[in-house]
């Protein structure tokens, strides 16, 4: 299992927070998905021999958002 936290860009409400925690979270493989406003990150922890990190930033990316770092 591997716990990722990633710089993202754009969030700035609680319908962000459910847009990106959703997204994420329904990726097969992740087994938690966490955004702290404050900070502008995602928390990610995710098995990655079900998913990719690339996949969970397309998944953020889809919902609007740019990842910036990992």
């Amino acid at each position: 299992m591997l716990n990722k936290t990633l710089k993202v860009e754009g969030m700035t409400c609680d319908h962000c927070v459910s847009a990106v925690e959703g997204s994420v979270g329904s990726l097969k493989g992740v087994d938690k998905v966490k955004v702290d406003l404050n900070q502008n990150t995602v928390d990610v922890v995710f098995h990655e021999d079900q998913v990719s990190e690339d996949q969970i930033k397309e998944a953020i990316d889809d919902q609007g958002y740019d990842v910036v770092s990992s």
